[in-house]
């Protein structure tokens, strides 16, 4: 079990090289500083602008189909965004896949509820390339980073997305005065 999991390990580390992911590539993400511009059609042809939901609590999920633990996490982001979209929850999946695996992408994404990207669709990117997959980046309804969600650091859970956003949402909804 241990050797797959290093097999595993070392063949995501040699693709997103090959890729060419640099560690400084998500340097735009730091907690606290306004969210990157973001603006990519999604694979239903829908425009995903991440100025245009400003106001709205925003979850942005950099995935592979080809990553174990991108896999993993996705029935988690699916069930917290079918839970509180109604409550002012956007969600936008972003694939780190190539281009001509786009069929492979769809393919997934029917099994889930949120809206779905390529990153290579991008119009505008100016988060980069992520520098680590999955990565997740929680936004404020004022489009400022509030949370960045890796396996490394603090997994994607039921209980570390509810840490994350549901103060954002209640924040949101709070009386105004």
């Amino acid at each position: 079990m241990l050797s797959r999991l290093l097999w595993y390990a070392a063949l995501e580390a040699g693709v997103l090289a090959f890729a060419g992911f640099s560690p400084l590539a998500c340097a735009a993400t730091a907690i606290g500083q306004p969210a990157p511009s973001l603006v990519v059609q999604e694979l239903d042809g829908q425009t995903f602008d991440l100025g245009a939901v400003r106001g709205k609590v925003v979850i942005v999920s950099f995935w592979a189909t080809w990553c174990p633990p991108c896999r993993a996490e996705m029935p988690v982001l699916d069930a917290f965004y079918r839970r509180y979209h109604g409550q002012g929850l956007e969600m936008i999946g972003l694939s780190a896949d190539r281009p001509h695996d786009r069929s492979d992408v769809s393919k997934v994404m029917q099994s889930f509820s949120y809206p779905a990207a390529m990153l290579d669709d991008a119009k505008v990117n100016d988060f980069g390339t992520p520098s680590a997959l999955p990565m997740t980046v929680v936004i404020d309804g004022q489009g400022m980073i509030r949370a960045q969600l890796t396996p490394d650091q603090t997994a994607v859970t039921e209980k570390s997305l509810s840490a994350a956003v549901l103060p954002l949402l209640q924040r949101k909804s709070a009386p105004h005065g």
